[in-house]
């Protein structure tokens, strides 16, 4: 018996030696710590968070009560449906069109008087497993109006009903077809913009990346809110914050505590893609030529990280690239629109970072 054991613990003991080294040589990619420096544009409205803070901040326990009566099995059913009735009852001025966008299916938001050429792709976040275009509309009907234009707003495949890659195909296709046609049907963009926050600004700067290497038009200026970069998760602020992110921290702190080589080969089995593959860690690729991009994070954020050397990494890279970041806000706090004051900030910011970046709107004939 004691043989049998101790064949068991060597055979235990050769496999996680083995697992640990591809996970350190193959799977998670070179060191870019170069790239903690500079921190960006910095906002604060006080020390201390303000009582609408404290006040998101205290929404977010709905999350951890749906999850507490929730078997585990149905979490993410759960999440789904609480994701798409946070913002249910709320009434928004802009027209909401389902359309089938070359095979993805999406959602025409349209604000009054919004110009059909001008089209922003919105790609909404939820940790590629939950979010839809309804979750997403405080944000989407915000660049409707800021852009003047037509957003459209997807609803791509989710994991784990689909594949990782699923999802990035819906995006790209959209993309290839919002070039080519707007809500009064086909005729060409003369001004694009992409968005997506958190799994979505991954989708986002991945995409943006892939257009220009496929020699398609670049949109004019891209945005990402809060967003994944590297799936490698060599981050420090993954771990450093997560008792500060009020929204991540709860749903993903205990994965913190998960040796980084294990959480690398749980991310290849899920995805079937290399974490360190710049299709999904965009950090990770090559970040030259690339069009005007704003990024926003919050400090307090466990994927603050992610954002920050991204910025830096583009920018050696010669790319107009530029991060803004806010103090005691949660992670994608934007979504929060009106009732913060710092995410009307913070999308006030980025209006007039569109509007540097966009082409003239055309007079009315």
């Amino acid at each position: 018996m004691t043989d049998i054991l101790l064949s068991v613990a060597a055979v235990v003991a050769v496999a996680t030696a083995m697992g640990w080294a591809v996970a350190r040589w193959h799977l998670r990619g070179a060191d870019l710590s170069a790239f903690d420096g500079p921190v960006g544009e910095r906002f604060s409205r006080g020390e201390k968070p303000s009582e609408e803070a404290r006040a998101v901040i205290a929404s977010l326990g709905g999350v951890r009560q749906v999850l507490k009566d929730t078997p585990m099995r149905q979490h993410t059913a759960a999440l789904r449906t609480y994701m798409d009735k946070i913002f249910a009852g709320r009434a928004f001025d802009a027209r909401f069109v389902p359309v089938d966008a070359g095979g993805v299916r999406a959602e025409w938001v349209l604000s009054p008087g919004s110009d059909p050429a001008r089209r922003t792709l919105y790609i909404h976040g939820g940790a590629f497993m939950m979010g839809s275009p309804l979750s997403h509309r405080t944000l989407t009907t915000r660049f409707s109006a800021m852009t003047g234009g037509a957003v459209l707003a997807i609803d791509y495949r989710l994991m784990p009903e689909h594949p990782r890659r699923a999802g990035i195909d819906d995006c790209r296709n959209a993309y290839r077809w919002l070039l080519a046609n707007g809500p009064d049907g086909a005729t060409p963009a003369r001004a694009m913009f992409v968005a997506g926050d958190s799994a979505g600004g991954n989708l986002t700067l991945s995409l943006i990346a892939w257009v220009r290497d496929s020699g398609l038009r670049a949109p004019d200026a891209a945005v990402a809110l809060s967003p994944l970069t590297d799936a490698t998760l060599a981050s420090p602020s993954l771990r450093a914050n997560v008792h500060s992110d009020a929204m991540l921290g709860p749903l993903f702190g205990k994965l913190a505590r998960v040796p980084r080589w294990m959480m690398l080969w749980g991310g290849w089995l899920q995805t079937r893609i290399n974490p360190s593959d710049p299709v999904v860690s965009p950090l990770r690729g090559d970040l030259s030529r690339l069009p005007p991009v704003l990024v926003q994070a919050s400090e307090l954020e466990m994927l603050l990280d992610d954002a920050r050397r991204y910025v830096n990494k583009a920018r050696a890279a010669g790319s107009p690239v530029r991060l803004q970041t806010w103090n005691h806000m949660v992670h994608v706090w934007q979504i929060f629109n009106p009732e913060l004051t710092e995410a009307r900030d913070a999308l006030a910011e980025i209006d007039r970072f569109l509007a540097e970046a966009s082409p003239p709107v055309e007079p009315a004939r």
